[in-house]
């Protein structure tokens, strides 16, 4: 039984969140029109309205809802301008204020009752329009019932006594100043609410950058790098060239700190991040593994070939310090590369490119040293039982 009423929702209301949402509204205005059609058509029977002039109103109103109904159900609201409320919570609201003046043109001793219906269509709109369009459409509502009373007032005092009008027009004008005023506080929660949802998000998004990069070069971070490093080793399967690992680590960058600043040595950080960044191929990350240590990662990749990135981003290095003002330090690095054969090898290699690149420093610095990897333990063989 639950799934046949989900079927049946999904078929009348649609199954996407927001035009679902959209749907059913549209689908309550409609529901409020066949009403109405029916207590006026009470009143025809009653002998209180005559049958020729409630059916084009009736048809009005009907003709109004299934309209709008099948524009947000076949998704055509979604192919409007974007300045317009996918909703249509003016063009439903402007449609039923015409059919409410209309009703109380034609409805005759029970038209004080028509206001009531005027505060529900502007109480409709007050989550979708903001302050200033609330105010507008509730004048326009006044606007329209207010001549309607009267142009009665005018040609048939008999049935619509001038001073009742009066008496019916202000009572309007406080209902709808009333809703208005309601409307414009809604209208500053909302606003106040959404203000406060991009915040969040604001506050969630830096949150997460700080957890996962480096706040002065931008980088990747230590424990972000080691959780993408977990991920991709986890859907590589031998025998693929596993992953090639760099670790780099800048030359000589303590006695840039201390005889030029740690401003300079910042500059340097950031620089080298750029020019790395710039190099690195597609699929490949770079992270900042520590002061001025920093983590290459190269998936799918031999440690040869790992070698001939670092060569690109050396040269690379060199050629941004001849452009660059001769009073910038040039920077060099010393780096250690090897092979991860798998998961379980992560922190071996992690190992072995560090003492690599100790290596290299030990053994003059401006270069790169490569470890290799221990040999792959073979399967056992699974033997079939004879």
């Amino acid at each position: 039984m639950t799934r046949i009423a989900t079927t049946i929702s999904n078929a009348l209301l649609g199954s996407e969140r927001r035009q679902r949402l959209r749907a059913s509204q549209s689908l309550l205005v409609l529901t409020v029109y066949v009403v109405f059609a029916l207590v006026q058509h009470g009143e025809v029977r009653l002998g209180m309205i005559e049958a020729s002039q409630s059916w084009p109103l009736t048809a009005w109103g009907l003709s109004g809802g299934v309209f709008f109904f099948v524009m947000i159900r076949s998704g055509l609201n979604l192919r409007l301008p974007a300045s317009m409320d996918p909703s249509l919570p003016i063009p439903q609201s402007l449609w039923a204020m015409v059919a409410i003046s209309w009703s109380y043109g034609i409805t005759g001793q029970a038209r004080g009752g028509v206001i009531l219906i005027m505060m529900l269509v502007v109480t409709f709109t007050i989550f979708s329009l903001n302050a200033r369009q609330a105010r507008l459409l509730a004048a326009i509502g006044f606007a329209m019932i207010v001549s309607v009373m009267a142009y009665k007032a005018h040609v048939d005092p008999t049935r619509y006594e001038p001073r009742v009008e009066i008496v019916h027009a202000m009572f309007a004008a406080i209902v709808m100043v009333a809703m208005v005023a309601l409307a414009v506080r809604v209208g500053r929660m909302r606003a106040g609410l959404q203000r406060q949802r991009a915040e969040l998000a604001q506050a969630l998004e830096r949150i997460q950058m700080l957890a996962t990069r480096d706040e002065l070069t931008g980088l990747t971070n230590r424990r972000a790098a080691m959780e993408r490093m977990h991920a991709e080793l986890a859907v590589r399967h031998r025998p693929e060239p596993g992953m090639a690992l760099a670790l780099i680590d800048l030359d000589h960058f303590k006695s840039i700190n201390d005889t030029l600043g740690h401003a300079t040595g910042d500059a340097v950080l950031r620089r080298f991040a750029e020019c790395a960044t710039s190099v690195v191929r597609a699929g490949d990350f770079l992270a900042r593994w520590g002061g001025e240590e920093f983590l290459l990662v190269m998936p799918a990749t031999t440690p040869e070939e790992g070698l001939a990135v670092l060569a690109r981003l050396r040269e690379r290095l060199l050629h941004e310090t001849s452009d660059a003002d001769t009073s910038a330090p040039k920077v060099t690095f010393s780096a250690g590369v090897t092979r991860c054969v798998d998961l379980q090898d992560l922190g071996q290699a992690i190992a072995r490119a560090d003492e690599a690149m100790y290596c290299a420093k030990r053994s003059g610095r401006d270069r790169a040293l490569l470890v290799p990897a221990p040999a792959l333990t073979p399967a056992p063989e699974i033997r079939q039982p004879a």
